[in-house]
């Protein structure tokens, strides 16, 4: 079995024929109780009062409860137990749950939560980047400080200077299944929870914890998410706990999903942040000396603020070889929902703040950006000479799998880029109103989670007597063909069909102390798990037909079904078979933790990545100058996945990718008022990429290359690099614009149709 076929998701016709079954379509006992919040109207202040007893009173609520009823921990946060699940008596945010309504049905817990009486004493919220700094409302003592050479004496000596600010929106997760969980009570205490979460782990020992019970009494099963983004590895705490607490007073069943509405109301987004530079170069636009300054808005809990905000220090470079750098984070707290996990974990922010450097040093020297990022990128891997020492990164690791010259070079050939730019220069010589703009951005992303502990996997792995494979492992699927590609795994590691393997739902009680499936980690981590797991059945199925044949266990081979030896070929079934009668065991776990890695992020030094993903993108856009409307007409990507394990996923992944990051850049704004009321929450108001707002021409190609690194198979993950390629979209709009005036269009994030009116105003020296 070639682990590199071009599969389908191993779900997909039940995606398509709306038969793959999630949280909410499961059958419930008769009896299932449904739960509601009640959600804070004011963004902050004091509780002082809370009447509840119309909703008591209301027909078919079983159970009211607020925080004073809870029996054990009033905690969901999944870092620094800072986030509580029901207000006790302060108000951090509008949208804060304060109490539970648990009823007979969904719509009557929903309708009875509006019958409550809240009175809080309103205070001013803290809900901007300057309000937090002027109140130094934050979540460490200072800012954090990366740094490489000495930014503060290169920079005077620069021969040119600029200086820029840009503020990055945030972004909704938006994923097709909201927020759900179902907690049915078993035996003795056990809870067996079914939650919509990438981090089931996770929510069993939340669970434990709010129960009082044991993690073994936990168990928690994950089939499938609709989406997740990052916004299903912390947010699902809070139903999960609050489904397992009723259900234990109760003794029922209790099922509860988000609204859409209530989703985008309580649960945390993408950081939003604002990044200041200040940069020196020469005129050839090399950076000679750079310092960044990032403000991250983290909303009112702590949640995953401090690694996201590391990581867009660790992204800071992107592609480039900055010899003096200074990277400051600060992580401020505000009254807003509290920002969480997002596809790419602050590695968007800290990228496009240098892409933005870049495009700002092209634009004063009249050079092509693009040969400006050329000129800056860090030493191609193979023109390294043993007598130089790799080059590092800003916080110390050396970059020595560097690729990004060569696909360059081969992306820019193929998608003509400098005929293309000559052209839309001649379009926009001929036309006043309607504007293109070409670019192209690179993407260097790392590859592992920061927090060097949760580098680590385990699998289990079963046959059966028929011969039919069924695997487990600590990953969850949530749409991006995870379980496909395991399977895949699995198959060429016993050299069985495809159709042989079945993965089962992810479940607590099999692989125990999993990770998230985030940080693009999913197949590096449980590929290799689940390898480890069939190579131990398969060496005790080579030495038992060593012994029954009187060959060399190294000589029996498994290919396509069938075992194959000097003087034998038999059917795959047919060993198994034969194997379970000499009573050889079917079942074995597998690990495995990734080598190499260590990480000191109080220092901002070590190694914290296994690896680089790497890609670029050309995009072309067009803009009216009139209105700020525009379109995407043409992207190109080229993308290194490494040796890929199925390219059909792989090249889906990045096409889902680039558009998530244009939506992100382009036409996704999210919008609170002056009392902290997030008013986009809902389609109507917030608007994600649809199918018209994709590229009319979109050309997706994967580099032919192993990944060095020992990976599964030298395979590259591919979950959160493709986000990046969302950046070119923004640069073209800046690029289109730039035309219309001689001034830098100095566009913020997100470049809606309103801000690139604006943006072409600043270009022609006239804003508003």
């Amino acid at each position: 079995m070639n682990s590199a076929a071009s599969m389908p998701h191993d779900t997909a016709r039940q995606h398509v024929s709306g038969s793959a079954r999630y949280v909410d379509d499961i059958p419930t006992p008769q009896g299932t109780l449904h739960l509601a919040f009640g959600l804070s109207p004011i963004a902050a202040g004091g509780l002082t009062s809370v009447e509840l007893s119309a909703v008591r009173a209301f027909d078919g609520v079983r159970l009211v409860l607020e925080a004073k009823d809870l029996p054990f921990t009033n905690d969901v946060s999944p870092s620094m137990h800072d986030e509580p699940l029901l207000a006790a008596t302060t108000i951090h945010y509008a949208g804060q749950p304060i109490f539970l309504v648990v009823a007979d049905s969904h719509h009557t817990a929903r309708k009875a939560a509006r019958f409550a009486k809240i009175e809080i004493d309103e205070t001013p919220p803290i809900l901007t980047i300057e309000q937090a700094l002027k109140a130094e409302s934050r979540f460490e003592d200072g800012p954090r400080i990366y740094s490489k050479g000495d930014s503060e004496r290169a920079l005077p000596k620069a021969l040119n200077h600029l200086n820029g600010s840009l503020n990055v929106g945030g972004q909704e997760h938006f994923y097709l299944e909201g927020q759900a969980a179902l907690a049915i009570p078993g035996d003795q205490g056990d809870m067996v929870v079914h939650s919509s979460t990438q981090h089931p782990t996770e929510i069993q020992h939340k669970v434990s914890e709010a129960l009082n019970i044991s993690q073994h009494a936990v168990r928690v099963e994950v089939r499938r998410m609709g989406g997740g983004f990052g916004g299903k590895e912390s947010q699902g705490n809070a139903l999960a706990v609050a489904c397992a607490l009723a259900a234990m007073i109760t003794g029922k069943p209790c099922k509860m999903r988000y609204d859409r509405d209530d989703d985008f109301i309580i649960t945390g987004k993408r950081h939003d942040c604002r990044v200041d530079y200040q940069v020196g170069f020469d005129p050839l636009g090399r950076v000679e000396a750079l310092e960044f300054i990032h403000y991250f808005r983290c909303g009112w809990a702590q949640d995953l603020s401090l690694p996201v905000a590391d990581r867009a220090m660790l992204h800071a470079d992107n592609a480039y070889d900055l010899p003096h750098v200074k990277i400051t984070s600060h992580r401020l707290k505000t009254n807003t929902q509290s920002a969480t996990a997002f596809r790419g974990f602050g590695g968007p922010q800290g990228m496009i703040g240098i892409e933005r450097v870049m495009d700002h040093i092209a634009h004063e020297l009249n050079l092509d950006p693009a040969h400006v990022r050329q000129v800056n990128y860090y030493p191609e891997m193979s023109t390294h000479a043993e007598v130089r020492a790799p080059a590092t990164t800003p916080y110390k690791m050396e970059v020595t799998d560097f690729i990004l010259g060569d696909m360059t070079h081969s992306l820019l050939e193929s998608s003509d880029y400098l005929t293309r730019k000559s052209e839309v220069a001649r379009w926009n010589a001929d036309n006043l109103l309607l504007k293109r703009g070409i670019a192209f951005s690179p993407v260097k992303f790392g590859i592992s989670f920061t927090l060097t502990h949760l580098n680590q996997a385990g699998a289990l792995v079963q046959i059966y007597m028929d011969g039919s494979v069924l695997i487990n492992h600590g990953g969850t699927e949530m749409g991006q063909g995870l379980f496909q590609k395991v399977s895949q795994v699995a198959a060429r590691s016993l050299g069985v069909t495809q159709s042989s393997i079945r993965p089962s739902a992810t479940d607590t009680s099999k692989v125990p102390n999993t990770s998230a499936t985030a940080a693009s980690s999913g197949t590096d981590l449980n590929g290799m798990a689940i390898q480890a797991a069939c190579k131990t059945l398969r060496s005790r199925l080579q030495h038992h037909l060593a012994d029954a044949y009187d060959c060399p266990a190294d000589s029996i081979l498994f290919e396509a079904g069938q075992v194959v030896g000097p003087n034998f070929n038999l059917s795959w079934a047919g060993v198994v078979k034969s194997a379970y009668e000499a009573r050889i065991s079917l079942s074995a776990t597998g690990f495995y933790k990734t080598p190499d890695i260590e990480w000191d992020r109080i220092k901002g030094e070590g190694r914290p990545f296994l690896y680089f993903a790497y890609g670029a993108s050309v995009t072309e856009v067009v803009i009216d100058t009139l209105t700020g409307e525009n379109r995407i007409l043409r992207c190109d990507i080229l993308h290194d996945c490494g040796t890929s394990l199925n390219p059909a996923l792989d090249i889906g992944q990045i096409e889902g990718g680039f558009v998530q990051g244009a939506g992100w850049l382009t036409t996704e704004e999210l919008v609170w008022d002056d009392r902290g009321q997030l008013k986009t929450h809902a389609p109507s108001t917030y608007k994600i990429p649809a199918c018209s707002d994709r590229p009319e021409a979109f050309n997706v190609s994967l580099w032919q290359g192993a990944n060095p690194e020992q990976t599964i198979y030298r395979s590259k993950a591919v979950g959160e690099p493709p986000f990046m390629h969302g950046i070119s979209a923004y640069l073209a709009l800046s690029n289109a614009i730039s035309t219309c005036g001689v001034h830098y269009p100095d566009l913020q994030a997100p470049a809606t149709t309103e801000e690139v009116f604006n943006a072409i105003k600043r270009a022609q020296g006239r804003a508003i």
